[in-house]
């Protein structure tokens, strides 16, 4: 097995991708960030906004347009549809960053197989191949560059074909840039920035040119969006700056609310902790170099983005990148020495962190089967199939310590997370409860049978709008309520306010005929989001 992953490390690394991306792709629920990008692609196609974007038909500037763009063409060939098709752009971006990522490990030469190493770290840590299967924005702005650091490295260390690594190197900060603005230039290529030129010294003129090339036309790539449409459109000054006041004064965070970061690797937390130990680990790797730099590459990223007031834990995505690196030279020393490892304390937090990863796997089909057990048969497939990965997994984790092949424990983990990936969204069904769902596409029913228009009368819900299917008019502004001039209208709206607009408006009738929930939860669930419920009238004015 070993001898075979090391004849064919880049199809084993893709086919694990694949699965970890690609795998029942379709099924997953619609998050609110998801839901935005794929209404703002929707009237991309179907208004022809492929410039001025708009959501819900109103213009929307916070976000850049690259991730829509390609979500628009994916959506017009299934006509906004077919949820796999629709999500397929960004697993193929995520699919593209990984590849890159193992190229650029292969450039630091890093040997015995550690690119793998790395790249395999990389796609199951948990924020990757999450975002990598969710279609919003922050996955395109990290993959761009990566393949935009690819190429500044191989601008920086070859000399042949420097002007075609440049202008690609230039080209995918551009289209990092229209995918999430200057988020990734900070919190990734910054922060690759300082640690390489002062761990590999590459701070000399012709590089520094170099470089200012780089950004020079990755920015005028990057930037040409926002300033065509601040000039023709007088009022996009206000939406394209708040994001960048988001920064400042929004969702504000403690300094060192990221400082639990290396978690978001999930099953690679305990390993990702141990290699972030620099006078332990230097000591025991084989190239100091390179290890030296992805410590500060990952130490720079966390700082970096630790500094902006503005913190959620998703924006941890950037820092995961150089960790899978960093955390790939402590499972390379465990693969090379862990038979020769002499001090108990070493083998003993080797055998407790791993050791628990091969009891999750060994309890994971028995928890479900306690928690899901009247459940079970209606999904007997996926539940053995979740419970022979699980198994064979832990078994292997296991033997492999036993023996002290390591490379055995690595692989055993890499292919549970890609077993319980291939598994957990359909076995997830188990979970969905809500006897009381209903979707807004059910509205356009209504709207035939009584001739009628939709319209919102608060906060539209972007998950709400994706299921309707098309925009939806608000009759609320910040300042009033305009009723329509309709003599009948269908009126969505929050139980609350509901309320109040039957109290203003007496001369109109309200008649509630369904609620809109979205839950896959029931109300008893912590889960249970009442943001995604919404109450449905048919309004009509009063004889």
């Amino acid at each position: 097995m070993t001898a075979f992953l090391r004849r064919y490390p880049l199809p084993v690394l893709l086919c694990v991708s694949a699965v970890m991306l690609v795998s029942h792709l379709g099924m997953i629920q619609t998050n609110i960030m998801e839901a935005r990008n794929l209404i703002t692609a929707r009237e991309m196609v179907k208004d022809g906004h492929w410039i001025f974007t708009t959501i819900d038909g109103m213009p929307r500037y916070e976000k850049p347009p690259l991730p829509t763009w390609l979500t628009a063409v994916s959506g017009y060939f299934c006509d906004f549809k077919n949820m796999f098709v629709l999500r397929l752009p960004v697993a193929l971006v995520s699919l593209m960053c990984v590849y890159f990522f193992y190229t650029l490990m292969k450039k630091f030469q890093l040997k015995n197989n550690q690119p793998l190493h790395a790249s395999l770290i990389l796609i199951t840590s948990f924020y990757i191949f999450f975002a990598g299967r969710d279609n919003q924005w922050d996955m395109y702005t990290h993959a761009f560059m990566v393949a935009c650091i690819y190429f500044l490295v191989c601008a920086l260390s070859e000399t042949k074909n420097t002007s075609t690594n440049v202008l690609l190197s230039a080209f995918f900060l551009g289209c990092s840039f229209l995918s999430k603005g200057p988020v990734s230039l900070y919190g990734l290529f910054l922060s690759f920035l300082i640690s390489y030129f002062i761990t590999y010294r590459k701070y000399n003129a012709g590089n520094i040119k170099l470089l200012l090339f780089v950004l020079v036309v990755g920015l005028v790539i990057g930037l040409s969006w926002p300033l065509y449409v601040k000039y023709f459109d007088s009022n996009a000054s206000a939406a394209l700056s708040k994001q960048t006041e988001n920064w400042e004064d929004y969702d504000v965070k403690p300094f060192w609310y990221y400082w639990s970061f290396f978690t978001q690797s999930g099953i690679w937390t305990v390993p990702s902790f141990i290699a972030l130990m620099y006078f332990y680990m230097r000591r025991r790797v084989t190239d100091v170099k390179a290890y030296t730099f992805s410590f500060c590459w990952t130490i720079t990223s966390l700082l970096l983005l630790s500094f902006i007031p503005e913190k959620k834990a998703r924006y941890t995505l950037p820092i995961l990148i150089p960790l899978a690196m960093n955390t790939s030279f402590y499972i390379q020393y465990l693969i090379d020495h862990f038979k020769e490892i002499k001090s108990k304390i070493e083998k003993g937090i080797v055998y407790f962190g791993f050791g628990l990863i091969a009891l999750i796997a060994f309890a994971i089909p028995i928890v479900v089967l306690f928690l899901f057990k009247s459940k079970i048969d209606e999904h007997i497939l996926w539940f053995t199939v979740l419970a022979m990965v699980s198994f064979s997994c832990a078994f292997f984790t296991t033997r492999g310590m036993i023996r002290k092949e390591f490379s055995q424990t690595f692989f055993a983990m890499v292919f549970l997370m890609a077993g319980v990936v291939l598994t957990a969204v359909p076995l997830s069904k188990m979970y969905y409860s809500n006897t009381d769902y209903y979707s807004a596409a059910n509205l356009h029913e209504f709207e035939k049978t009584f001739n009628i228009t939709t319209y919102e009368g608060d906060e539209y819900a972007p998950e709400i709008i994706w299921e309707y299917g098309d925009k939806m008019q608000n009759i609320s502004s910040d300042s009033s309520i305009v009723m329509p001039a309709d003599s009948a209208f269908g009126l969505l709206v929050y139980a609350q306010k509901a309320v109040k607009l039957q109290q203003q408006f007496t001369n109109y009738r309200f008649t509630k005929y369904a609620v809109v929930d979205l839950n896959a939860v029931s109300k008893v669930s912590k889960g249970y989001n009442h943001r995604l419920v919404k109450d449905y009238y048919i309004v009509a004015k009063a004889m």
